[in-house]
């Protein structure tokens, strides 16, 4: 229900799941992901911050071996949403150097997108 809400960027149900006993962490996809990076993939901003507030887990990697902060870069549009989730998920202190499962680093994978705005984020954050 977790992911679901998330994926509908239903917030006051989310909030509500959350509030009964859910679990903001739990693995849901087929891709051993969580309600962040799915809500992180759709540029979900207030969801994004609702699970950060709940405990989601900021760095867990999934089986594409990519995290909430490389799939807000990679299958985001650059846009102000995008940008919004990756600064939640920077402010909440996820690492910002994990790497893709092929070694590459978010900040990279933002240039290469020409995102400017999320690597001028990443590199404040301390991104290599």
């Amino acid at each position: 229900m977790v992911t679901i809400a998330s994926v509908a960027n239903d917030v006051t149900m989310l909030k509500l799941i959350l509030a009964s006993g859910a679990k903001a962490g739990q693995m849901t996809s087929p891709y051993d992901g969580t309600a962040l990076i799915a809500a992180a993939h759709l540029g979900h901003v207030e969801v994004v911050r609702t699970l950060i507030a709940a405990g989601a887990p900021l760095d867990h990697v999934n089986n594409l071996n990519w995290t909430a902060l490389i799939e807000s870069i990679v299958l985001g549009d650059g846009g102000p949403n995008h940008i919004a989730c990756l600064t939640a998920l920077v402010d909440a202190g996820a690492d910002v150097n994990i790497a893709d499962g092929n070694g590459v680093t978010p900040l990279r994978l933002a240039q290469r997108h020409g995102y400017d705005e999320m690597v001028r984020i990443l590199k404040a954050a301390g991104a290599k």
